[in-house]
């Protein structure tokens, strides 16, 4: 694992020892449990300084390759699966997002925002915002609200959400999560951001962020998202798996933290300890939430994604949490695992398939409803 003091140990352990004791505390599953799967992307073709023609190819090759290459998997609504691109938003290019278009189109996935600011100010924020917000929509991507008003999720570059950095660095803007609001974000999916030192001390969970929202580093604190309760005034915090797990053949153990990367590749075993967290909704223990996250515009996490990294991700999931006895697998966007969280609090159950859609319809790229046939 290296030393803890790198890891930055002091930000999430406490969080984590209070996890482990929810889970041993917490009811057990009756039956049947869905494994809801999100692979969140900070999609950035630009990446390394590449030049415009550099992240075309890039793109390209995911237009190319993606349902090539996953097609022969499927979740059990008969579902490929899905990829969430956080398109970072000072990247655009007009054809960066009308190859992206072409995927959603296709059902591969869904297109949300992405963001990259420094020495910041909450107006020049909300500019930026509203900015990038309008464009995408010109490329039928982002949902909307029954009035047309665009919602989106977001992840933070540089993890420095609310202004998360101790140096002030890569933000700038103390009360970002009431901006993000204001201007139609419904969650945000930054976290966790291990082992940076702007890693929350909420860890494993789905929270609403409480107390003064216009603070720095306001997702710090947070009510841990519950069946029968809800808030309309702010976002949603979905996190994905933070823990000490161990190494099969190996006493040794290391630090796991949902990053899908060519130099630490998903395996089966990475696979079953994110979702020995257990990260969903309390009150409804059969759905379990899983998010994991990448920097796949590159070509060598590229390589790994469309190769053998992940091809032992998707058999994982397929072989493991598929089975219609234990497990379903439900291959889900940002979106749509927004929507199951909100419909999980609202005392929905069963099947997560009829809830997809459940407040946020898919963006029109994707056409009328997100929901495949079987």
């Amino acid at each position: 694992m290296g030393s803890l003091t790198d890891k930055h140990i002091e930000k999430w352990l406490g969080g984590y020892v209070r996890h482990l004791g929810r889970r041993m505390r917490g009811p057990r599953p009756s039956g049947l449990q869905h494994l809801l799967f999100a692979l969140c992307d900070h999609y950035e073709p630009l990446w390394g300084g590449a030049d415009v023609h550099t992240g075309e190819r890039r793109v390209l090759r995911w237009l190319r390759d993606y349902a090539r290459v996953f097609e022969g998997f499927r979740d059990a609504d008969g579902r490929m699966p899905q990829h969430s691109w956080f398109f970072p938003g000072e990247e655009y290019r007009p054809e960066y997002l009308d190859c992206l278009r072409t995927l959603v189109s296709r059902r591969c996935g869904e297109v949300e925002v992405h963001l990259h600011h420094d020495r910041d100010t909450a107006s020049g924020l909300r500019g930026k915002l509203l900015r990038y917000l309008a464009t995408f929509a010109e490329h039928g991507h982002l949902c909307r609200d029954a009035d047309g008003r665009i919602r989106y999720a977001f992840i933070h570059g540089n993890w420095a959400l609310a202004n998360g950095r101790p140096e002030g660095t890569w933000c700038g803007v103390d009360d970002e999560l009431p901006v993000l609001f204001e201007t139609g974000c419904f969650a945000d999916f930054t976290f966790p951001s291990c082992p940076d030192t702007s890693q929350s001390n909420m860890v494993n969970c789905i929270y609403w962020p409480t107390g003064l929202l216009g603070r720095r580093r306001a997702y710090e604190t947070g009510e841990l998202a519950r069946v029968g309760e809800h808030y309309d005034d702010r976002i949603l915090m979905i996190t994905g798996p933070l823990s000490i797990a161990s190494r099969p053949g190996s006493l040794r153990p290391r630090l796991e933290y949902g990053a899908v990367t060519a130099h630490d590749p998903p395996t089966a075993a990475r696979v079953r300890s994110w979702a020995a967290q257990r990260i969903g909704v309390l009150g409804q223990p059969e759905w379990v939430f899983v998010k994991v996250y990448t920097h796949g515009a590159s070509e060598q996490q590229a390589d790994s994604i469309f190769g053998r990294g992940g091809h032992a991700l998707h058999e994982a999931l397929t072989q493991q949490f598929n089975d219609g006895v234990r497990w379903r697998l439900h291959y889900v966007t940002a979106r749509e695992m927004f929507n199951l969280a909100r419909a999980a609090m609202d005392g929905r159950v069963g099947d997560p398939n009829d809830y997809r859609d459940y407040i946020h319809p898919a963006p029109p790229a994707r056409g009328a409803g997100s929901a495949d046939h079987r």
